[in-house]
């Protein structure tokens, strides 16, 4: 170890060692609550004893070392306590052993961080306690922060990490390194996972609330999975995907937080860095001739973000893109969002008999009625249009998109 007289970086460390050694340490007791104990008493010591001593070389295997040391000594204490069920490794005759943590240090950290993503994210859980307990458990973000994300209290967002964290402990999930089609399977379920974290920080139009710093954590954990799996094309679409939709963000509301729509923004305000990030990890992603929905949904955000201005934006590749995905990926979602090409394309009457038909699939939801507001007015059927108006203002999901909403009613 070397000495330092900085101790800024413990954090830095802490946080980036944090998935590994919960994954690690996870694997081993197989229990949530206790694996993220030990972690935490090994953050503890590290704070006490990395300023005096120095960074150890690989922190990552001294914080598993001694979490690992912290969860046999509780393990030990509730032997002496209450008779322990048989059968869990943490509880066997040999868990003590030396050659504990050369098991642990030997495992191949892909899986294990790969498996602790797939166990936030078991199908018994709701989508919303599916993301509150990864940005728990994964990322170690404090539950506070997570409680304002989702505009909770604090003792409900712990209630229901608490709850998802017994449906967990009561399944049961193997813990064997996954074979090569099942990874490939809890890749596509983790990936769902990160994009819906995305989304939840999406719509918030103030940029330094904790809801839409979820879109910070979900780019900081795609990378996370591209470190571990370089060569999957579907996991650089997505961070493709969310680099272009994040680069938009200072120009998406205005001061009053209002939408503005793509074709309004001050192209000006984009960050350029990201979007040149997405543009090569998409030209590279094609390079593999795999695609997939994460992969086509980032080359239409590319055609957006390669025109310089509006009227210069490929609808025509725009709409075989959005073709392509719904052979690949058929839903009425997709659809709605052709549309919007269909409309630019050929007009409203063409973009309206396309959508209707998914009315009753779409009807509760409000991007639906509000472009179906917005083809009623443009073809002058303004009495429909107002119809879809107020129904696509009583689905808003945030009180920005009904304020666009009204703007539109009033300029009927």
């Amino acid at each position: 170890m070397t000495r330092t007289p900085d101790a800024s970086w413990i954090e830095t460390r802490l946080t980036g060692a944090r998935p590994q050694v919960v994954a690690a340490l996870l694997r081993y007791f197989r229990d949530l609550d206790l694996a993220e104990e030990a972690f935490q008493e090994a953050c503890l010591r590290a704070l006490r004893n990395w300023p005096e001593q120095g960074p150890p070389r690989d922190a990552a295997a001294w914080l598993i070392m001694v979490g690992r040391n912290a969860a046999l000594d509780q393990v030990r204490r509730q032997r002496r306590m209450t008779q322990l069920p048989p059968g869990d490794p943490a509880f066997e005759a040999g868990a003590d052993e030396p050659d504990i943590a050369e098991r642990l240090d030997a495992a191949d950290y892909r899986d294990d961080i790969l498996r602790l993503m797939f166990v936030c994210c078991h199908p018994d859980l709701p989508a919303t306690q599916q993301i509150a307990l990864a940005l728990r458990i994964v990322s170690g973000l404090p539950v506070g922060r997570i409680a304002a994300a989702f505009l909770v209290k604090e003792r409900a967002m712990e209630q229901r990490i608490t709850r998802a964290k017994s449906r967990i402990n009561d399944a049961d999930i193997p813990f064997e390194t996954p074979g090569p089609d099942e990874r490939i399977g809890r890749l596509r379920t983790v990936a769902a996972m990160i994009y819906l974290t995305f989304n939840e920080g999406y719509t918030d139009a103030n940029p330094t609330s904790a809801r839409a710093a979820l879109c910070d954590e979900a780019i900081r954990l795609a990378r996370l999975l591209l470190r571990m799996f370089p060569a999957e094309p579907e996991l650089m679409g997505l961070l493709a995907l969310m680099l272009i939709q994040h680069a938009r963000q200072p120009a998406r509301f205005d001061r009053k937080g209002a939408v503005i729509l793509l074709e309004d923004q001050d192209r000006g305000l984009w960050n350029r860095r990201m979007i040149t990030e997405a543009l090569a990890m998409i030209d590279k992603a094609m390079l593999h001739h795999a695609p997939g929905p994460y992969q086509l949904q980032a080359a239409i955000a590319a055609m957006h973000a390669r025109a310089p201005r509006p009227e210069d934006t490929d609808w025509a590749g725009i709409d075989r893109l959005y073709e392509a995905l719904e052979r690949h990926t058929p839903s009425p979602v997709v659809t709605l969002n052709r549309a919007v090409a269909v409309m630019k394309l050929r007009g409203a009457a063409a973009a309206l008999e396309l959508i209707a038909p998914l009315a009753p699939a779409l009807d509760g939801y409000f991007y639906f009625h509000g472009l179906h507001g917005i083809l009623l007015r443009d073809l002058a059927r303004r009495d429909e249009a107002r119809d879809a108006f107020g129904r696509a203002i009583a689905l808003a999901n945030t009180a920005a998109e009904a304020a666009h909403i009204r703007q539109l009613l009033d300029g009927l």
